[in-house]
């Protein structure tokens, strides 16, 4: 095949406007706009509206209607939302036919959106009928709001400029049947042209698989992958507001980052266990199964190949990537651990049941060690189930910074000894230190507020800062 899949996130699509000088169209001949489907994500901030925010957990919609009972809080939040909708349309659409018919679509969805949950909430207020059971259902319906508005506003914009864009609706909005996922896809590619069409396709898809239950706000990058293995793409590609580069440029300087360039997918799959966003690991295994090279591109910088994702990597000896991020070491201590078995699986457990992310883990012969991300009150309880089963052990939890160096292949470059010894010439306490066999990562725990200065000083000692050339005059 000749096309391209190429998934745009939510803080790019609210820059839409630039998005059709870069990747929409920019200085394509006509011909060479098509052969591409571009998968969408909500405007910038719009999901956060509709569920909660991702970061701060403050309520949308959705958080507010499971717990306002039968208050109307919600609704208000409903109101905002559609009001923000159009906002941000009314700023991209220029023509006032088609914020019009924007307007009706964002009406249309949200006032169905309101009407399933009143009968839902009237439903509630009878004994015989559990409104929790149906709120799963009612997530997946919401989630798929932002991506529909997204979709729809940006094939207006397109057609407007004589592309032959066309909206592709996954949502299942008014769609009485239960499609698998692979089944409501192959429905909605069926007739189109891709010589001659653009495909707009949202980045939710209403499935009888439920894929906020299973990826939850990770949906539209599997969507994107399963896209680009079925029709058998050239090459599937994630567009961001940056480059994939060394570290974050906040942190260390935007002028020390390098781009990375190439990677493997053992590389995005440690990004992803650090929650960096570079691709969801289901996605990435989607594609590496299919045989489907992964790009992440510049959305804004279309002259740049970006950073090429295969089953290579980049080059041996090289660090591609420093990061980290704050967790909590979760201490099992027993020292009759030492020849039984079951401790392991006991803390396993309750970490799984209280939705804790288990980041990495060390184990001796008495003591095993979780670095965790997750709320201090679901650490509190996994404590105390932990010390009902064994009441002798010892249970501890300590706030931390886990700090990353991700190569595609490290094996020549010490650094676990040359990490350390930077580490301690920049005044930083190294808590605990260790690396895989494979050589892929190599992991520091530090002071929590050391997170920033640990990373630039790895940062600084294992990437060189890029090359300046001066121009000749």
């Amino acid at each position: 095949m000749t096309h391209t899949v190429e998934k745009i996130g939510g803080t790019c699509m609210s820059r839409a406007s630039e998005l059709v000088e870069t990747l929409y169209v920019g200085k394509r001949k006509p011909k060479e706009i098509y052969n591409r489907i571009f998968v969408v994500s909500a405007f910038g901030g719009i999901t956060n509206m509709l569920l909660e925010h991702k970061k701060t957990g403050s309520p949308g919609v959705y958080a507010r209607f499971a717990s306002d009972d039968r208050g109307a809080g919600w609704q208000d939040s409903l109101h905002e939302t559609a009001e923000k909708m159009c906002a941000i349309h009314g700023d991209i659409l220029t023509h006032s036919a088609d914020r019009e018919r924007a307007d009706a679509f964002v009406r249309d969805r949200l006032e169905g959106a309101r009407a399933c949950l009143m009968d839902l909430q009237r439903l509630g207020s009878y004994g015989h009928f559990r409104i929790a059971q149906q709120m799963q259902t009612v997530r997946e319906m919401l989630s798929g709001l932002g991506e529909a508005h997204s979709a729809f506003v940006t094939a207006l914009m397109l057609q407007r400029l004589n592309v032959n864009a066309r909206f592709v609706d996954l949502s299942g909005w008014r769609d009485d049947t239960n499609p698998s996922l692979t089944e409501r896809l192959e429905a909605a590619m069926a007739d189109i042209d891709l010589d001659s069409e653009l495909p707009i396709v949202t980045g939710y898809a209403q499935c009888s698989e439920g894929l906020m239950r299973e990826y939850d706000r990770g949906y539209s990058e599997v969507v994107f992958a399963h896209l680009a293995a079925l029709t058998g793409a050239r090459e599937a590609l994630i567009h961001k507001e940056f480059h994939l580069s060394s570290a974050d440029p906040k942190i260390v300087g935007l002028e020390n980052t390098v781009k990375i360039g190439r990677t493997s997918y053992d590389v995005a799959d440690q990004l992803s266990n650090l929650g960096m966003e570079a691709i969801h690991p289901n996605a990435a295994r989607i594609l590496r199964h299919a045989d489907v090279p992964l790009r992440v591109a510049h959305a804004f910088e279309p002259e740049d190949p970006g950073t090429l994702i295969g089953p290579v990597g980049g080059e041996a000896g090289r660090v591609e990537m420093v990061t980290g991020l704050e967790v909590h070491a979760f201490e099992l201590h027993e020292p009759d651990m030492v020849g039984m078995k079951g401790y392991d699986a006991c803390a396993l457990a309750a970490l799984t049941r209280h939705k804790l992310w288990i980041v990495s883990k060390h184990s001796n012969a008495n003591t095993i060690t979780h670095y965790l991300t997750g709320s201090l009150k679901a650490i509190k309880r996994v404590e105390a189930e932990v010390l009902s089963t064994y009441p002798d052990a010892s249970v501890s939890a300590r706030s931390l910074a886990l700090v990353s160096v991700i190569g595609s292949d490290l094996a020549e470059m010490s650094v676990l000894r040359r990490g350390i010894e930077a580490l301690e010439e920049a005044g930083i306490t190294v808590e605990a230190a260790q690396q895989g066999l494979r050589r892929v990562e190599v992991q520091f725990l530090v002071p929590r507020d050391a997170l920033a200065a640990s990373i630039k000083a790895l940062h600084g000692c294992f990437v060189a800062a890029p090359v300046k050339t001066k121009l000749a005059a």
